[in-house]
């Protein structure tokens, strides 16, 4: 990892970005970052998880409702899964993500719709056998 002398952005998304989406999977990110990789880090964790989610404007409840939205949408479903988790860490129910993905299958279709629901089943399970 090439944490060490880091911005107080970085400081703040990193702590933002373990409390989300857990911090085995963000240390996982980091550790295995390589030099060539490590600036998308530090731009993702500066960028997305300092300067967007930490802004006062909506809740980390609400950034994890369009989030998953958003994710599923696109079809990035590795990380659907760990935004899943964080959703539930945000205060989302099961049955508020289940409603997030129908959503998203009539708007944004049913393969984008049928592979959120395959995620987050396998992320609510993960959640649930570690007794979160």
């Amino acid at each position: 990892m090439f944490e060490g002398d880091q911005s107080e952005s970085f400081k703040r998304g990193l702590e933002t970005r373990r409390d989300v989406v857990g911090r085995k999977y963000v240390d996982s990110a980091l550790n295995n970052a390589t030099e060539y990789n490590w600036p998308m880090q530090e731009l993702v964790t500066e960028y997305c998880w300092d300067a967007v989610w930490n802004r006062p404007g909506l809740s980390r409840r609400d950034r994890s409702l369009l989030n998953l939205g958003m994710i599923a949408a696109l079809g990035h479903m590795s990380e659907l899964k760990a935004h899943v988790r964080g959703a539930l860490t945000n205060g989302l129910t099961k049955e508020e993500i289940r409603e997030v993905f129908l959503q998203t299958v009539i708007y944004c279709g049913v393969p984008s719709g049928l592979n959120a629901f395959k995620a987050a089943q396998e992320a609510i399970a993960e959640v649930e056998a570690e007794g979160q």
